[in-house]
């Protein structure tokens, strides 16, 4: 999991229109078809960890998110776990926004005890006006989009100067022992464990093919550069399962 290259669905940097929504519909139709085993599926294929790695984020973001009247979007916010960890240290408004209906409604029923208001928007077309976010975050959510380049440049739009991009997303696997057990595991188990549970036989193949093409750390943080982003830095979690990355607008 460690290329700079795009998955088959997903990702692709500068596709025609065409290419995008055909793209689009099918990532939509995918996550309908897994939302109702969504967040147990998360949970259990991770051993827990998706949830350590949200509070982590949340909380590597509180500086931002404590500022009294700012406003934090979670983009491809699936069914808003993200979004709720942000607003536990938020002084001001949380959005969470995802085009997956599905998913937004499963959203909307956990926000009954939250005050995030959640959105039906793609990424590549977000509902706010520009230099509106102090944050924008995305959790596992980047590597769907149709195209990386025009997501990070309607993400660009609609932050504030000098607000902060937030990207959670699978990558490089560090580790001599860890690395390989870690392959085998996602490689060959986790596509079967998440077929049998969801009874969905694609997406937990995709979710394999998509992160072995995903770019790694560094791609990334060069993508991010090459979009007019700056100050980029990432921190691995679990040895590098995933890497939360850091990248701010310039003022």
């Amino acid at each position: 999991m460690n290329n700079a290259g795009h998955a088959p669905l997903g990702g692709n940097p500068r596709g025609s229109t065409k290419a995008s929504e055909s793209t689009a519909r099918a990532i939509r139709k995918m996550f309908s078809a897994v939302a109702p085993r969504y967040d147990f599926l998360n949970h259990f294929l991770s051993v827990g960890q998706d949830i350590a790695w949200r509070k982590r984020t949340a909380k590597t973001l509180r500086r931002v998110l404590k500022r009294p009247g700012s406003n934090a979007a979670d983009l491809c916010c699936g069914t808003g776990d993200l979004a709720f960890e942000l607003e536990r240290y938020s002084a001001g408004r949380v959005f969470g926004t995802d085009f997956c209906h599905p998913m937004l409604v499963l959203a909307k029923r956990k926000a009954l005890r939250h005050s995030t208001l959640f959105l039906e928007a793609d990424t590549l077309a977000l509902p706010f006006p520009d230099d509106f976010l102090d944050l924008a975050t995305l959790a596992f959510g980047f590597r769907n989009l149709a195209s990386y380049a025009r997501g990070l440049e309607e993400i660009r739009r609609v932050l504030k100067p000098q607000g902060i991009l937030a990207i959670l997303e699978f990558s490089e696997v560090r580790g001599t022992l860890f690395g390989p057990f870690f392959r085998f595991y996602f490689r060959h188990l986790l596509p079967r464990i998440g077929a049998w549970f969801s009874g969905v036989p694609g997406p937990y193949q995709y979710l394999y093919d998509s992160v072995s093409r995903f770019p790694n750390q560094q791609a990334l943080s060069r993508l991010l550069s090459a979009e007019g982003f700056h100050d980029i830095r990432y921190v691995n979690l679990t040895g590098g399962v995933a890497a939360l990355h850091l990248a701010e607008k310039p003022a």
